[in-house]
């Protein structure tokens, strides 16, 4: 499974109004395709958020070592590849796809070890179509102008 780090970002509008970046993973049809990742996790973290609705310096720097980690880990251990971060408004999410709960569980706190315990709530659902993914590149994919 060839592995990519080919990302677009959009900014788009959230419930509120207020801007939410949307962050999406692009080249990652071979995962996909291949049928095994049928389960959705969605991690959130709701933050202090400044007038903009965005996360203070303090939160984003956090929030990025964790992305950071979460891409190391499953960079090594392809049992889960993350499509999608939302930030805005208040909440920051990653979205990942994974072919087992338990051993992404395993992984995903291996790679929050080095943090702080951060304040996250975390959802699985079955979604082998990939539904969630397929919205959110249909309504803000940029396509790279190489």
């Amino acid at each position: 499974m060839k592995y990519t780090d080919k990302w677009w970002s959009y900014p788009a509008e959230g419930e509120s109004g207020k801007t939410i970046i949307v962050t999406g993973r692009d080249l990652i049809d071979d995962y996909r395709d291949s049928g095994k990742y049928r389960y959705r996790i969605e991690v959130g973290w709701q933050y202090d958020a400044r007038p903009d609705g965005m996360p203070s310096d303090q939160d984003a720097e956090l929030m990025e070592e964790a992305t950071d980690a979460f891409l190391d880990a499953f960079k090594k251990d392809r049992v889960a590849v993350l499509t999608g971060i939302y930030t805005g408004d208040g909440k920051r999410d990653w979205v990942f796809y994974t072919k087992n709960l338990k051993i992404f569980s395993l992984v995903f706190n291996k790679a929050l070890e080095p943090l702080p315990t951060l304040p996250i709530v975390i959802e699985a659902e079955e979604d082998a179509d990939w539904e969630e993914y397929t919205h959110m590149k249909n309504e803000t994919y940029v396509p790279d102008e190489e």
